[in-house]
């Protein structure tokens, strides 16, 4: 399994336009071939900071989705409301306490 962190940084205008956008197209992601979960984040701190976290079969998977239409939609609309470059991360989850 292959845990993906997806850091984005929103102009504070722009912050409801993204909600809206994420809010039509979460379940889409979620199940999409390969992703078995995905949580959308806020930073307490800094409210124009935002996270996403998912977990993906393998990263084939992910390369999959990052090479699909779907993706290619979210990101058109994503990536004008940016006011800092995304930072994104593939991780192994190391330990899990529930």
């Amino acid at each position: 399994m292959l845990v993906r962190i997806v850091k984005m940084s929103f102009e504070p205008s722009n912050i409801e336009e993204f909600l809206t956008n994420f809010d039509q197209v979460k379940d889409k992601i979620r199940h999409f071939e390969g992703c078995n979960f995905l949580e959308l984040y806020r930073d307490k701190q800094q409210p124009h900071i935002f996270f996403t976290y998912s977990y993906w079969d393998s990263e084939m998977h992910l390369n999959q989705y990052r090479h699909s239409d779907l993706f290619k939609g979210v990101w058109s609309k994503t990536k004008p409301l940016f006011n800092a470059k995304p930072e994104a991360w593939s991780v192994d989850k190391v330990a899990s306490l529930t």
